[in-house]
């Protein structure tokens, strides 16, 4: 099993890189493209194929990635007055 902190290292934001949207080792890749593509219905291996540059553990890093910001997630109860 990877180590997270490991995969998120692959994870990187450079402001002069896709306006600074987290991207996946530097590429010009974002971690929404890929969760977009995803959540479309593109499979791991259609993107690969698509993007020689990827590698299998991207995609690890990408839900690593996703998993912590939805960890530090907190809802809140709202009352709406009508």
């Amino acid at each position: 099993m990877l180590n997270t902190n490991n995969l998120l290292l692959r994870i990187t934001v450079n402001p002069q890189v896709m306006v600074g949207k987290p991207i996946i080792r530097g590429l010009r890749i974002t971690v929404e493209q890929i969760l977009k593509s995803l959540a479309g219905g593109v499979s791991e291996k259609e993107l690969l194929e698509e993007y020689p540059e990827l590698e299998k553990e991207d995609f690890l890093a990408v839900y690593a990635y996703v998993a912590d910001l939805v960890s530090e997630e907190r809802v809140f109860p709202a009352e709406i007055s009508v």
